[in-house]
């Protein structure tokens, strides 16, 4: 796990502008990113990943620049909101892929994969391709791709939205599973007010470019903001 400092970061992408923004995320936090759609929730978590270069600031982990550090040797994990599989591999190819990149024996592939897939309940699958899995077993899958290098940080995308109720609320749970057992850093971008308050330790209020609040998820719906926060979170339209 470690801990991530973000400091007067700014990205510029298009026409859309990550403005300045100063964030420390705690070593083995939770973290949600919560904001509407195109509020640049996503280039937030891409740019700590180091997905692309930031136009200013700095990003440490643990205390290191890692501007410079590309993202396959941050020891992170990324799933984005469309899980990303390779269509022409099979689960359990797609799990071991990044660990036939990095080097590892077929017998260390076999056994992380074997365990991960255990974990999240999907060895039924692992010869079947992703265009056959439920919504639920790709995510799985894509979750067990992302673990199997065991990264210190793990980012998602919005990792549950397309998910029906019941199959969100299993991955809640294996979400938290994931965190205590690989006691990993995960930071995740969220639109949903709920998914926030039960999944975070704290929550980062992402509106239009700006980060406008950090607060403890359990005080999300209790605290003071300014009123485009207020509006956002539909405050100002209780009785």
């Amino acid at each position: 796990m470690k801990e991530i400092l973000i400091h007067n970061f700014t990205v510029k992408r298009g026409s859309f502008t990550l403005n300045p923004l100063s964030l420390t995320i705690e070593k083995g936090e939770i973290f949600a990113i919560l904001g509407r759609t195109g509020s640049g929730k996503t280039v937030l978590l891409e740019a700590i990943g180091g997905m692309f270069p930031g136009n200013g600031g700095s990003v440490l982990y643990d205390g290191v620049d890692v501007m410079d550090i590309p993202p396959f040797n941050r020891r992170l994990g990324f799933v984005y909101q469309d899980h990303g599989l390779f269509p022409h591999m099979k689960v359990y190819d797609n799990i071991v892929y990044g660990l036939k990149m990095h080097g590892f024996s077929k017998d260390e592939q076999g056994r992380r994969a074997g365990a991960l897939m255990e974990m999240l309940s999907i060895t039924h699958i692992r010869n079947q391709y992703p265009g056959t899995l439920s919504g639920g077993e790709s995510q799985r899958t894509a979750l067990a791709r992302a673990l199997a290098l065991k990264p210190e940080i793990l980012l998602l995308d919005e990792p549950f939205s397309a998910l029906d109720p019941a199959t969100r609320q299993q991955l809640y749970l294996e979400l938290k599973k994931i965190h205590e057992h690989f006691q990993c850093t995960i930071i995740f971008v969220t639109h949903d007010f709920t998914e926030a308050r039960m999944l975070a330790h704290r929550v980062g209020i992402l509106l239009d470019g700006q980060l406008k609040a950090v607060v403890l998820a359990d005080r999300l719906m209790d605290g003071h903001y300014s009123d485009e926060v207020e509006q956002f979170l539909g405050r100002n339209q209780r009785i």
